[in-house]
């Protein structure tokens, strides 16, 4: 899927995971006052000074939110705790099954304070 902006990437992804990302990219709007949506990497995203800091996809089966390492290391016992599958990088989620709010918002700030300066 290739957009050029949040609208249009969340319009084209599958009908069942437009919810979850409209949730996803208000939290992170709101947990990154400061940052510029973007599309990178053919994913909408977050960033501050030019670094990526956050972004989100939807693929055929699950969705994913990417931050920066630190940020999936140093929550890592949240996430897995909540049921979630992570990579070095990005957690993976359903809709039956999303990554909690509060948790959204500790990993995009872990990642904000992980972004190169």
């Amino acid at each position: 899927m290739t957009t050029d902006d949040h609208d249009a990437y969340i319009a084209a992804a599958p009908e069942k995971f437009q919810p979850a990302l409209n949730r996803l990219r208000t939290l992170l709007a709101r947990a990154l006052p400061e940052a510029d949506e973007i599309v990178a990497y053919h994913m909408p995203g977050f960033a501050i000074g030019g670094s990526v800091v956050a972004s989100y996809a939807a693929f055929s089966k699950q969705c994913g939110l990417y931050v920066l390492p630190g940020a999936v290391s140093g929550h890592a016992d949240e996430i897995a705790a909540a049921g979630l599958k992570a990579t070095k990088t990005g957690i993976t989620f359903t809709p039956s099954r999303p990554i909690p709010d509060d948790l959204v918002v500790r990993l995009a700030q872990a990642s904000r304070e992980g972004a190169p300066t």
